[in-house]
């Protein structure tokens, strides 16, 4: 029973976590500034039937609104509110909230690279995570070298309640390496991964690994675009998700 419920939770942990896919850049909101995102997230092959009352991913589509507010040059505060509506396109469900504190690293440290790290906790509902209360620990460290932008974002999953309660700290690093193509129009490619706990790593075939060849959209300060396609590779990955994020900076600019 006690390997029944791992398989289930590590199958089920990426898929519901389809709601805000995205690899952090270090940066935080201008202080006075408000940021304000649209998650886009449809699952085109994903889980086909419920999994220990867990609702199937398969032709889902979630919408995810973020509000991040800059407090000051170095900290800020985001709130998200997940949804989601089943494939028959009628039934829209609220799915949960959650906050997210974030600080960086400030820029007259004069640091090789860029860094900050978020606190992320909150709820969602048990048919559509195994896990209702979660808190995530996501440090972030990235570098632009000429045309090139690397991002790496070692995060740290926990569950309160749940199935994956006993597994304590998870590890799930997640990669975004970008090419500026032009001023405007940068490609590229994220990696979203989940072995398991530290010091019992899952089995391959029970971890995630999620590839997603992306561009993003630099088409003025105010503005954020981005748009990938993912594919999973292994069983326990949701294997095509098609992904997209708009945003738009409100407030003080500098």
């Amino acid at each position: 029973m006690k390997l029944l419920l791992l398989v289930v939770g590590a199958t089920l942990a990426f898929g519901q976590g389809n709601y805000e896919i995205q690899v952090y850049p270090s940066e935080t909101v201008k202080a006075g500034s408000t940021m304000v995102e649209l998650h886009s997230n449809f699952t085109v092959q994903g889980t086909k039937g419920d999994q220990d009352g867990v609702v199937p991913t398969e032709h889902q589509w979630h919408e995810t609104i973020e509000i991040t507010h800059g407090v000051t040059d170095w900290f800020e505060v985001g709130w998200y509110i997940f949804t989601a509506v089943g494939p028959d396109g009628h039934d829209w469900d609220w799915v949960g909230d959650h906050i997210r504190p974030r600080v960086r690293a400030p820029e007259d440290w004069k640091w090789p690279v860029g860094a900050s790290i978020s606190f992320e906790f909150g709820y969602q509902r048990r048919s559509y995570s195994p896990d209702t209360w979660t808190l995530e620990i996501r440090p972030i460290i990235d570098k632009q070298i000429g045309r090139w932008y690397m991002a790496f974002n070692p995060t740290l999953d926990r569950s309160f309640h749940g199935l994956s309660v006993h597994q304590g700290l998870v590890f799930s690093p997640d990669v975004k390496v970008g090419y500026d193509i032009s001023k405007k129009v940068q490609a590229g490619f994220e990696y979203y991964g989940s072995v398991g706990p530290f010091g019992a790593f899952f089995p391959v075939h029970q971890q995630e690994h999620d590839f997603f060849p992306d561009f993003d959209l630099n088409l003025s300060p105010d503005w954020e675009f981005n748009f990938g396609v993912g594919i999973g590779a292994t069983g326990s990955t949701d294997h095509l998700v098609i992904k997209m994020i708009l945003g738009y900076r409100f407030g003080k600019k500098s």
